[in-house]
């Protein structure tokens, strides 16, 4: 019977190898036609960062050659050479083969992977791992091959994602299939030119998320891009050689950390907390549904803040209706009203500004594929105006003016960050949201108004319902002081109406002159004719004289003196209220 030995085994007696070497001082970093890696064997870069030997996941007999982080405790591979044919059993073997090449055999001699390059000078080559886990095949001059050019679901530092569109060639990260089966998942990270350069991840064949455009310093796209963590990125284009690469080193060379993409096509950032011992993921790309590329279809909205978290863009409808309303919004909406540019060239006119407009989306992660400008900022709307295909156009610093057209495809609303875009729209669109706003405005001042004046009118209510409660204390105090005398049961005038009755108190309306005050002719609403006797405010004479005279006036009842019919008391207003008699004075009866 064969016998066989467990992957935690081998991984123990490996660790025991590599560290019996490196305390003998004969750990070597390099392997040379004369020196292979065996299974289990490994060599360890010069500062012992990283290893390439043989490993196995648990539960599985498949043995790969692979780098991996060597001084921490949790098994964390960055690289797979055979990760799409693994080796069956303990047999393999990592060597220089005798054209040169790195290959992976089984034990049968079969080559399982290869590092592919030709026309090598045999016996001349040798593959040293680097601290930077980077592993380089060498002719001791020039670098042939590194796996940082053919790499597995980890971005290191110093990797460069790149593409070379002339020659056709894209270094792009892979995704494994599980967390344990390292063979090529669906998902790929690569540097995409575009007309400005992005970050794009792909499942299969379809654009599944992306970046923003490149503006110097960061990806627009990415919201949390401005972070001191991501400050280390940084991308270089030679437009003339059509040749792009992004990467990234941090200043912290304490820091462990690596980006990883996952065998679900996201991308996050891996950080080793020796305190926890384990990896802590960070600042994950795909963060909410709405990063996923063309979720809302064209001329749609994402917002993921909002239920449901597409809608259209103003002065668009959705497309397909029952489809939306069952979530499904790829087919994305239409515009419910032309251009005024578009309708000009229906009617054979020659294209021109029209009454077009742009409506200002602030926050916003900018469509895919604009075209770019250089003209400075205050030129990018007469410039999209020009030109009837312009839908829409925005402006950053680093990149100068984005235009698009004839769709708006991946636009998403950001809760920070992102840049202001601006969305044309015939003048009839614009006005219907003047109108609206105005509608809402007039509405607020409304409602402003009738509050004030709800406000104003209770305030008078209450304080004349005061100046009541003031007179009838007055009153009451007078009553307390008068023997006999039924205040409660007199009427009780208000100012204004004895001054409207008075016209004012104007002079013709004025009867005489007595101790008190002048008395004033008047007639009430009802027409009744009254004499109005009012309290001057200069007289000597005060409150006890007209206590005194409401007291005489209201006892005595004879048919040739006038009859009381009120008073009015309102401030340091005092005034009786009589009957108005046509006929001479008393003393013209009595003595002629």
């Amino acid at each position: 019977m064969g016998k066989t030995i467990s992957c935690s085994v081998l991984l123990t007696l490996d660790t025991i190898i590599s560290c019996f070497s490196l305390q003998f001082g004969t750990a070597l970093d390099t392997i040379t036609p004369s020196k292979s890696i065996k299974d289990p064997e490994s060599i360890i870069s010069q500062s012992g960062v990283f290893r390439l030997g043989f490993f196995c996941f648990a539960n599985s007999s498949n043995r790969y050659v692979g780098i991996l982080y060597h001084q921490i405790p949790v098994q964390t591979v960055v690289w797979v050479a055979n990760r799409n044919k693994p080796v069956k059993d303990s047999s393999g073997i990592l060597k220089i083969s005798d054209d040169g090449n790195l290959v992976v055999l089984n034990g049968k001699a079969e080559i399982l992977w290869s590092s592919k390059v030709k026309n090598l000078v045999p016996n001349a080559t040798t593959a040293q791992l680097l601290d930077s886990g980077n592993l380089v095949l060498n002719n001791g001059v020039n670098s042939l091959w590194e796996s940082f050019e053919d790499p597995s679901n980890a971005f290191l530092e110093t990797m460069k994602i790149s593409t070379d569109v002339k020659k056709g060639r894209k270094v792009e990260i892979k995704s494994w299939k599980s967390p344990d089966d390292p063979s090529d998942g669906n998902f790929s990270l690569s540097l995409e030119p575009f007309n400005i350069p992005e970050g794009a991840i792909w499942n299969n064949n379809q654009l599944y998320y992306r970046s923003g455009p490149w503006n110097g310093q960061k990806f627009i796209g990415v919201k949390i891009m401005h972070t001191v963590y991501l400050a280390g990125f940084y991308l270089v284009s030679d437009v003339k050689h059509q040749t792009y690469y992004v990467t990234y080193q941090y200043s912290n060379n304490s820091w462990l950390l690596y980006h990883e993409l996952d065998s679900q096509g996201k991308l996050s950032e891996r950080h080793w907390d020796a305190e926890k011992g384990e990896w802590i993921s960070w600042y994950p790309l795909l963060q909410t549904d709405c990063d996923v590329y063309g979720k809302c279809g064209p001329f749609g909205m994402c917002d993921p803040t909002k239920r449901p978290i597409c809608s259209c863009l103003k002065g668009f409808k959705p497309r397909n209706r029952e489809e939306w309303s069952r979530g499904n919004w790829s087919s994305g909406c239409f515009r419910t009203t032309l251009l005024q540019c578009q309708r000009d060239n229906n009617n054979g006119s020659e294209a021109g500004q029209g009454d077009d407009g742009f409506l200002k989306l602030k926050m916003m992660k900018v469509p895919a594929f604009p075209d770019w400008s250089s003209v400075i900022y205050s030129e990018c709307k007469d410039q999209c105006l020009k030109n009837c295909s312009c839908v829409a156009y925005a402006h950053d610093d680093g990149i100068g003016c984005m235009f698009w057209g004839p769709d708006l495809i991946d636009v998403q609303k950001f809760s920070t960050s992102g840049v202001d875009l601006y969305i044309r729209l015939p003048s009839s669109e614009l006005d219907k949201g003047k109108s609206n706003k105005v509608i809402v405005i007039t509405t607020v001042i409304a409602g402003i108004v009738v509050i004030a004046i709800s406000a104003l009118f209770l305030w008078c209510r209450m304080a004349k319902q005061r100046g009541r409660n003031k007179i009838w204390r007055q009153i009451e105090d007078v009553e307390e002081n008068l023997i006999g005398a039924k205040l409660q049961q007199l009427p009780l005038f208000n100012f204004e109406e004895l001054a409207t009755a008075t016209d004012n108190f104007y002079h013709t309306k004025k009867l005489g002159q007595g101790g008190f005050g002048p008395v004033y002719r008047g007639t009430l609403d009802d027409g009744k004719e009254i004499a109005v006797k009012r309290l001057s405010k200069a007289s000597g004479q005060g409150l006890e004289e007209f206590k005194n005279e409401v007291v005489v006036i209201s006892k005595l009842q004879h048919r040739n003196l006038v009859k009381l019919f009120g008073c009015c008391v309102e401030g340091e207003e005092k005034m009786l209220v009589y009957e108005y008699m046509p006929n001479k004075s008393l003393d013209a009866f009595l003595f002629g």
